[in-house]
C-alpha cells in the first residue's frame, strides 16, 4: 500500500468494479422507466436485472479460472472491453428482448472483468496489506455508487434512460489505459490452459433454468425449466467430480471458513438484492418520487460505504472478521426494518434516512472482511477462482431474489404500476430480507474461525 504499483492495481481494480456497481446502481433506479418507455411487464423487467447476472454468475468460474491461468490482467482488461461494448447495446435497445439480450451479454463480459479486479488485488499484494488494499477496494468502490443515483436519476428524469448504459464506454476506456500500462501482470504458473467448457455451460444452464422458472412461475414452460436447472446442478457436480483440469475444483469447499463464508455471502446478498430492487420501486410507485430523487435517496448507503468500507477491513485485519460477519448482518437486518415504514405518505428524514443509514452502516462493517476472508481460505495461486466462485455466489444470490421474491409476494404482470398492489408486497420483501440477515449472523458466529486472516498461505 503506498507504493505506485499498489496505487495503480487499486485505482485498476476500484475503476473496474465500480463500472459494474455503477451499472447496478443505474439500472435498479431506471428501471420503472425503462418499462413504460418499452411498455415492459414486471416480468421483462426481472430479466433485465436477472439476464446479467444469469450469464455473470453462470460464467465467473470460468472467468477467474482464465485469469489464473492466462493473466489476471490480460483477463480483466478483455473483460473491460466486452462489458463497455455492451453496454453500447443496451443503450441503442429498441424493444424490452433486445435490452434483455444485451444484459445478457454485459454479463459475459462482467464474468471476465469482476473476479479479475480482486484477483489481481490478491496476486500483487503482501499479506499484511491484503486486508487494507482490499477495504480500500470496497470503499473507493462504493464512489460509483455514490455517483450512480445522481448520474442515473439525471439521466432518466432530464434526458434519457439509454444514456445510463453509454457512461460505462468513458469509464471502461480510463480503466484499460490504467491497468494496461501500470498493472503487473500475475497468474498461476502451475495452471493448465484447458478450458472447461462442459462445466461453464452446466452452470450457466441451471442458473438461467433456476431464475426462468422463477420469474414464469404459473407458466407452462416454468416446470421444465425447473427441471432442467436441477438436472444442470446434479451434471455440473458430476463432471467437476470427474473433469482432470475442473473450472471449479470442489475441493476448495473442504476448508469450513471458505464454504461458511459463501453461505454468509449467498444469503447477505440475497437480502441485498431484495432491498435494492424494492426500495427504489417501492419510492417512486407508491411514494410519487422521481427516478432522481429515488436513486438520490439511497446516497447515504454508498456514504457509509465509501468512509468505513476500509476501516472494516482494518479491523477484521486486527480482530478477525467473526464479530464484524455477526455483526454487520444484524446491524443491516435492523435497516432494513426501518425501511418498513416507507409508504404512501414518505417523508424522507423520518422514513428513508434512518434505514438507508443504519443498512449503510452494517454494509460497510461487512464487505471488506467478507471478501477478505474468502480469499484467505484459498491458496494464493487459486486467487482468481476463489474469487470467482464468492462473485458467483453473490450474484447468484441477488438473482433468486429478484426473480424468487416477487413471486412469493404475489407480485407480477403490470402490479410495479400499481401503488396499492405494490406497498403489501414491499413489507413481505422486507421482511424476508432481514431475515436473510439473521441467517447469515448466525452462519458467521458458527462457522467462521476468528484467525482465518492470520492463517492465510
Amino acid at each position: 500500500m503506498g507504493t505506485p504499483t499498489g496505487v495503480a492495481v487499486v485505482a485498476a481494480a476500484t475503476l473496474g468494479s465500480g463500472m459494474s456497481l455503477l451499472d447496478g446502481t443505474v439500472v435498479n433506479v431506471a428501471l420503472r422507466t425503462i418499462g413504460e418507455d418499452l411498455d415492459a411487464s414486471l416480468a421483462q423487467l426481472q430479466w433485465v436485472s436477472n439476464a446479467y447476472l444469469v450469464s455473470l454468475a453462470g460464467l465467473i468460474l470460468i472467468g477467474g479460472s482464465l485469469g489464473d491461468r492466462f493473466g489476471r490482467r490480460r483477463v480483466f482488461v478483455v473483460g473491460t472491453i466486452a462489458f463497455a461494448a455492451a453496454s453500447a447495446v443496451c443503450g441503442l435497445a429498441p424493444a424490452p428482448e433486445v435490452l434483455i439480450v444485451a444484459r445478457l451479454l454485459q454479463g459475459v463480459g462482467g464474468a471476465l472483468l469482476v473476479p479479475g479486479s480482486l484477483a489481481m488485488i490478491q496476486g500483487a499484494f503482501v499479506q499484511g496489506d491484503r486486508a487494507r488494499a482490499i477495504g480500500a477496494w470496497s470503499g473507493l468502490g462504493s464512489i460509483a455508487g455514490a455517483i450512480g443515483p445522481f448520474v442515473g436519476g439525471g439521466l432518466v428524469d432530464y434526458a434519457s434512460w439509454r444514456w445510463i448504459f453509454g457512461i460505462n464506454v468513458p469509464l471502461a476506456v480510463v480503466t484499460v489505459l490504467v491497468a494496461s500500462r501500470w498493472v503487473p501482470e500475475s497468474a498461476d504458473p502451475h495452471a493448465s490452459r484447458h478450458l472447461d467448457v462442459p462445466g461453464a455451460l452446466l452452470a450457466t444452464a441451471a442458473l438461467g433454468g433456476t431464475t426462468y422458472a422463477l420469474v414464469e412461475a404459473g407458466g407452462p414452460v416454468a416446470p421444465w425449466a425447473g427441471g432442467l436447472a436441477v438436472l444442470a446442478a446434479v451434471a455440473f457436480v458430476a463432471v467437476e467430480r470427474r473433469e482432470r483440469e475442473p473450472m471449479l475444483d470442489l475441493g476448495v469447499f473442504a476448508d469450513r471458513t471458505f464454504s461458511a463464508a459463501n453461505v454468509l455471502t449467498l444469503l447477505m446478498y440475497a437480502a441485498l438484492g431484495t432491498v435494492l430492487f424494492f426500495v427504489t420501486l417501492q419510492l417512486q410507485t407508491v411514494g410519487g418520487f422521481s427516478a432522481l430523487t429515488a436513486g438520490v435517496s439511497t446516497l447515504p448507503m454508498t456514504l457509509c460505504m465509501l468512509l468505513l468500507a476500509s476501516r472494516g477491513g482494518a479491523l477484521a485485519a486486527r480482530i478477525g472478521p467473526r464479530i464484524p460477519l455477526t455483526v454487520g448482518p444484524l446491524v443491516m437486518a435492523v435497516g432494513i426494518l426501518l425501511l418498513l415504514r416507507i409508504g404512501d405518505d414518505v417523508t424522507y428524514v423520518t422514513d428513508v434516512l434512518p434505514g438507508i443509514t443504519v443498512f449503510g452502516l452494517g454494509l460497510s462493517l461487512t464487505v471488506a472482511p467478507l471478501t477478505a476472508t474468502v480469499l484467505a481460505a484459498a491458496p494464493d495461486e487459486h486467487a482468481g477462482i476463489a474469487s470467482g466462485v464468492n462473485n458467483a455466489v453473490a450474484r447468484a444470490g441477488q438473482l433468486v431474489a429478484v426473480a424468487a421474491v416477487p413471486v412469493a409476494v404475489g407480485l407480477g404482470g403490470e402490479e410495479y404500476a400499481d401503488p396499492v398492489a405494490f406497498d403489501a408486497g414491499y413489507r413481505a420483501a422486507l421482511v424476508a430480507g432481514a431475515g436473510l440477515m439473521v441467517g447469515a449472523a448466525l452462519v458467521a458466529a458458527t462457522l467462521v474461525r476468528s484467525r482465518v486472516l492470520e492463517e492465510q498461505p
